[in-house]
């Protein structure tokens, strides 16, 4: 078996790979700069859909990055029908589909005409396929939702907890690449976009707390009332869509993540290494 990831560099990436090193898989890692060398795994330079160097006839290809861009790809690569193929997409393509921000209903439908694109791709060439929907990723300190928010509090040494009732489920990316490796496994899971969420749903405001109590420098609390974030929606446009989900649901119910690949993600219990950027495993 020879797998190729694209998008290696990623939280995601960070996690999967020694994952599959440790199942002695050979190893094509794809990305767009110049990386270090490591153990079981050959770095190439390249840039979906166009700049791809040739891959040879991998037994799977994994990609983490744009689903467009991975299905224009993949539709000229030439691979098998055996190839299996996996991909990342995000909650967003569902949770932000009735958002009354045309820019994030822009982002749901990218996501969703993503899938669909990749699915068709790959019924037409006769390849398996498992998309999974991930919700908020944590755990590698380079995601761009809560790492940010942590790095700042560390820096100003306060830490801003705005009011939220609407449920969340951040999910670790080791969980999500331990998913990835799973579907290699299980054929049952080819043809599904799979949920993806943490092992636990909690609050907004339950959220941010425990990424405050997980950081290793102290901060000063300061609560946002839930009127000053009502106020925030109507004064301030861009921030209409982040303050207004603060009192929506964002979760993915994992039944059949767990049902077809045995996969139970943890609960949300953050340390300060999630927060700051991992060297590679």
């Amino acid at each position: 078996m020879t797998v190729v990831v694209f998008g290696a560099s990623t939280q995601i990436g960070h996690f999967l790979l020694p994952r599959l090193r440790e199942r002695g898989v050979p190893v094509l890692a794809l990305s767009r700069k110049p990386r270090p060398a490591q153990a079981g795994v050959q770095w190439l330079q390249g840039k979906l859909p166009g700049g791809v160097p040739e891959l040879g006839t991998p037994t799977a290809v994994i990609s983490f990055g744009p689903l467009k861009s991975f299905a224009e790809w993949l539709d000229s690569a030439g691979l098998p029908a055996s190839t299996r193929v996996i991909a990342t997409s995000s909650m967003s393509a569902e949770s932000k589909q009735a958002s009354d921000v045309p820019a994030e209903r822009e982002i749901s439908q990218t996501l969703r005409e993503g899938e669909a694109a990749l699915a068709a791709t790959c019924d037409r060439q006769g390849q398996p396929w498992t998309i999974f929907r991930p919700t908020i990723i944590y755990g590698a300190g380079i995601d761009k939702s809560l790492t940010p928010i942590a790095q700042r509090a560390s820096r100003l040494h306060v830490f801003p907890l705005p009011a939220g009732r609407g449920l969340r489920q951040p999910v670790h990316a080791d969980d999500i690449a331990a998913a990835v490796v799973a579907a290699l496994d299980h054929p049952a899971s080819a043809g599904h976009i799979l949920p993806l969420g943490g092992g636990e749903r909690l609050t907004a405001g339950e959220m941010f707390a425990r990424v405050r109590r997980s950081l290793a420098t102290p901060t000063l609390p300061l609560p946002i009332p839930a009127a000053l974030l009502r106020l925030g929606r109507h004064a301030v446009p861009r921030l209409r869509g982040p303050l207004t989900r603060l009192e929506a649901n964002l979760i993915a119910d994992n039944s059949e993540l767990q049902r077809l690949l045995g996969i139970s993600p943890r609960p949300f219990r953050p340390d300060a290494a999630c927060w700051t950027p991992q060297p590679p495993l």
